[in-house]
């Protein structure tokens, strides 16, 4: 019987990748916390999710391979880089403007920096016992 590891850990794979790419961004928006007109950015990871998963599942119907993409401003087809494309949304800020027309909110960043760590480290422990569970399986099943 093939294992099929994309089954596996597809879902979560993206879950790590936008989660990654997520955290590039805010970081960046602390990192801008004091640039005169800087606007803070974020990926709506539901959206990237969606994305990600469909374009997954285009590659199980196109028998795995990677999609062909027929115009330059189409998503390609690996998986690992959906996030990265996905458009960024400008950040509608809860704070009246402070004059220098920037848009962090550094709690709130900050805020959102530990919930999605906190997030990007659930989804490591769920692939991790799911590749143990497997490893178990594999080591039981030859006896």
């Amino acid at each position: 019987m093939a294992i099929n590891l994309d089954k596996l850990v597809g879902f979560h794979q993206s879950a790590l990748a936008i989660r990654t790419d997520r955290m590039e961004v805010i970081s960046g928006n602390l990192a801008n916390a004091n640039t005169p007109g800087y606007k803070a950015k974020d990926i709506d990871f539901n959206k990237a999710m969606e994305s990600a998963m469909s374009a997954q599942e285009g590659q199980h119907k196109l028998g795995g391979g990677s999609l062909v993409r027929t115009h330059d401003k189409h998503i390609g087809g690996d998986v690992s880089s959906v996030a990265s494309n996905f458009e960024m949304q400008y950040r509608v800020p809860t704070q009246p403007d402070t004059g220098d027309g920037n848009t962090v909110e550094v709690q709130a960043e900050r805020n959102r920096f530990l919930d999605n760590g906190l997030r990007y480290q659930a989804t490591l422990e769920f692939i991790n016992s799911k590749v143990k569970g497997m490893k178990k399986a594999l080591s039981s099943g030859g006896q």
